[in-house]
């Protein structure tokens, strides 16, 4: 029996199969060949194996989504089958004599760069679809199989490297009882994107999971951050019976789900849902959300080799709007830099990426990509009631910089004759802490404020929140991040706006309540961690909040912090 301890980052308990995720070498050389039609072979072989690939799962997703959603593969069986494309790489091999997987790249890039220069917005996002056949087929070449998350029919437990957020979303769906991860912090994106799903998961063990092997029996705690692997009978019995109580707790939970959030006294607090995608919306409403409070919109812009479209954008914020039938729907415009990549950007690498170009700063410089998106925001915003949140902003001329991009949008649908919500609410993010000290200043100029406490703790503790080395000195409870948080809340109340925390702390179990007492009106979090934070404050009422927040007000360390706060929770 092996027992590996982590960081526990979405809770629940499960016992499933090991399923291991090795990292597969993509790289390509430029070999020289000597054998032109031999090689020539191999590329057509894979084409072949490629197309056989597309075709399976085209039905697959016929028979198990739907006949549009297979409609893509169509797409992609059409572009392997075109002479151009296929002759594309066996002249490339022919008159450079270059190996298969080199000709692969180039006539990717080809291909590629073509379709960007096209003056048709829907021809031009066909350049992603060129990325993933051309990688299919180089995956053929190298004798790579299908990512395994494709392929899964039986109830498992991941164990990877890293998850990237597509990976993490590909499990939607999927028999995926839990996943662990050698690297990863509890606010990385697949941890995230887990909370979001109900999955439980562990992050940041590192070689310990190196003996773990495929099919190995795994138990995971998401909550307590621990794998067992081969666990004896013993092991099971406890873990059968610790896996009950939870589904004990979890039922009571459930009923909270239709119920508002408030105090025992009926203090109103919205309890709402983070989401990365527009699917996740629908977890949101089935867990009794009040309302979306934060998209991540970058989720959009990720894990792809271009930039989405309007006509895309468009289509993801409508869905997640009319699922959401009539509750707010925040959608955060780009949020890039920092730990997110969006290759089709191809930003340069920065020596302090969370201080440098990022988020804001990106769009203000980049208006052609923040005029597409805010098009798309506006255009989806008369189908509910969907509201616009700019992340990273540091003062009052960023804000009023951005609210003027937005006019210019508006601007361009009304010569163009296309119809949107010119009345939408403009919101911004506070997370850089001069931006809660300006807060009363601020609130004149925005509809709603936010508080992004990943970024707010990280910023105000100096602290790099994916650094392991120094997670002890990440503490949300930290008197100084409290009394920002305190000071955002005071200016919104007085201006009156909602103040909302989307960050990692509204969900946390027992902060909503500290965060209530601390005169923030609204809190979004992972879906799965609503039931619990209704429950949270249904206990207590506002008095019993507002006691608890002053209290932590005046403590003189977040370690003091901590230990009232354990006390107040019966810890």
């Amino acid at each position: 029996m092996l027992k590996i301890k982590a960081i526990g980052v979405s809770e629940g308990l499960a016992r499933a199969k090991a399923l291991v995720i090795r990292d597969v070498d993509l790289t390509v050389v430029r070999n020289t060949v000597t054998d032109i039609e031999a090689e020539q072979q191999r590329a057509l072989e894979a084409v072949e194996n490629a197309k056989a690939q597309i075709a399976a799962l085209r039905d697959e997703t016929e028979k198990n989504i739907g006949p549009k959603e297979a409609e893509i593969f169509d797409a992609h069986l059409m572009m392997l089958e075109d002479p151009d494309f296929v002759e594309g790489m066996t002249n490339e091999i022919a008159d450079e004599s270059v190996c298969a997987e080199f000709a692969c790249m180039v006539n990717c890039e080809n291909f590629q760069a073509m379709f960007r220069a096209m003056d048709d917005e829907y021809m031009q996002a066909r350049a992603a679809d060129i990325g993933d056949i051309s990688m299919r087929v180089l995956k053929n070449l190298k004798g790579i199989a299908e990512n395994p998350l494709d392929t899964i029919t039986e109830p498992c437990i991941v164990v990877a490297n890293d998850l990237t957020p597509s990976d993490t979303a590909k499990m939607g769906g999927k028999p995926v009882v839990g996943f662990i991860t050698k690297i990863g912090g509890r606010t990385s994106h697949s941890a995230i994107m887990a909370r979001s799903m109900g999955i439980p998961a562990v992050v940041g063990a590192g070689e310990k999971l190196d003996p773990i092997e495929d099919g190995m029996e795994l138990l995971i705690d998401g909550a307590a951050g621990e794998l067992i692997a081969q666990p004896d009978e013993e092991t099971l019995v406890q873990f059968a019976e610790k896996k009950a109580k939870d589904d004990e707790r979890r039922a009571m939970l459930a009923a909270f789900r239709d119920r508002p959030g408030e105090t025992s006294d009926g203090r109103r607090i919205i309890i709402e849902g983070n989401i990365g995608t527009p699917g996740d919306a629908v977890r949101v409403m089935e867990l009794g959300g009040e309302g979306v409070g934060l998209f991540r919109s970058e989720f959009l812009f990720m894990d792809r080799p271009d930039l989405p479209s309007e006509e895309e954008q468009f289509q993801a914020y409508k869905k997640a709007v009319e699922t959401m039938d009539g509750r707010p729907v925040i959608i955060r415009t780009l949020d890039i830099g920092g730990d997110k990549e969006v290759p089709a950007l191809d930003l340069e690498k920065e020596q302090n990426p969370f201080l440098g170009y990022r988020a804001i700063r990106i769009c203000l410089d980049r208006t052609d990509l923040f005029l597409v998106q805010l098009r798309a925001l506006l255009r989806a915003a008369q189908y509910g009631d969907l509201r616009i949140m700019f992340p990273m902003i540091s003062s009052v001329d960023e804000l009023r910089n951005a609210k003027q991009v937005l006019r210019e949008a508006r601007d361009l649908l009304d010569a163009e004759g296309v119809d949107y919500n010119p009345n939408v609410k403009v919101g911004i993010m506070v997370e850089i802490p001069v931006a809660a000290v300006c807060a009363d200043v601020l609130a004149q100029e925005a509809d709603f404020f936010s508080i992004g406490t990943n970024d707010l703790i990280q910023y105000s503790c100096a602290v790099d929140r994916i650094n392991e080395k120094i997670s002890y000195l990440y503490r949300p409870l930290h008197p100084g991040v409290l009394r920002l948080i305190a000071m955002t809340a005071k200016a919104a109340n007085e201006n009156g706006i909602e103040c909302g925390v989307c960050g990692e702390m509204a969900g946390t179990p027992g902060m909503a309540s500290v965060l209530c007492g601390l005169g923030v009106t609204n809190l979004s979090m992972s879906a799965s961690a609503m039931p619990a934070a209704k429950a949270d404050l249904a206990a207590r009422s506002y008095a019993e909040c507002r006691e608890l927040a002053q209290r932590l007000l005046k403590t003189a360390s977040a370690e003091e912090a901590e230990d009232i706060f354990a006390e107040w929770r019966g810890e």
